[in-house]
């Protein structure tokens, strides 16, 4: 379907402002009642958990709905800018949503410099799906944008087990360390790699506005990702190597 086809009104800051009053609820009212007792000895451990498994939910919700979206509408993938279904509207609406809530749960409650990196994250991508969901185009390019929460599953979890004081060799940990390294490859640089391309491909087909917020929100996520990337592959090597020195050392 095309966007111009669309008829009623755009909804998606509707939807976008429901999202975020939904994810608020779900941190305040089930969440705090989840926390697990081994991240509830500090305020700042349980505000930690909380925001953590709310991104969770986020990543399962929208992961898992942008592999959805291209199933229901196979030809948004061959055109990312000029088609339009009503769940990919919607789910890109819900994602704003949760990005303005997170946004301001970083702002309140934990002012830190490592804050300011998600913030800078969170205002770029707001930027470009926020132009998504009222011009009613790119938004298969959202879409794609949104595969990345696949390995966000993954990195969320580990977030989890370190809060909740799993231990670096614990064979749970180190299976999630190892789905999460190969979907951050495969679902993070690749995609974003490729999302910068595609931008550079098709400027002509792109408004200036476009053109210009989308390359300084990629610039900008693929280099914070790389940086992630590298902080997760040294923390999780360098504790599985760890290991295997402590067990080279044991008497036989």
């Amino acid at each position: 379907m095309d966007p111009a086809s669309v008829t009623g009104p755009n909804l998606g800051m509707v939807h976008a402002a429901g999202s975020a009053s939904a994810f608020a609820a779900l941190n305040l009212l089930l969440l705090a009642r989840l926390v697990p007792k081994s991240a509830s000895h500090s305020f700042r451990q349980q505000w930690k958990w909380r925001n953590t498994a709310n991104s969770l939910v986020h990543s399962v919700l929208t992961g898992l709905g942008a592999l959805y979206c291209f199933w229901e509408t196979p030809i948004m993938r061959e055109d990312l800018i000029n088609k339009y279904s009503s769940s990919s509207h919607l789910l890109i609406s819900v994602s704003v949503g949760y990005f303005v809530y997170d946004f301001c749960d970083l702002l309140i409650n934990h002012r830190k410099r490592s804050s300011y990196e998600l913030l800078l994250h969170h205002t770029m991508v707001l930027m470009c799906f926020t132009l998504a969901i009222v011009t009613k185009h790119y938004l298969g390019y959202g879409l794609v944008a949104l595969l990345v929460e696949v390995n966000s599953v993954f990195l969320h979890t580990r977030q989890l087990m370190l809060i909740q004081g799993f231990s670096k060799n614990h064979l749970t940990y180190r299976i999630n360390s190892m789905l999460n390294i190969g979907t951050f490859v495969v679902f993070r640089i690749a995609t974003l790699g490729w999302m910068t391309r595609w931008l550079a491909v098709h400027k002509d087909e792109l408004t200036t506005t476009a053109f210009t917020i989308g390359s300084v929100a990629m610039s900008v996520v693929m280099l914070m990702n790389i940086v992630l990337f590298l902080r997760v592959l040294v923390a999780d090597l360098r504790a599985s190597q760890k290991s295997q020195d402590e067990t080279s050392k044991k008497p036989n």
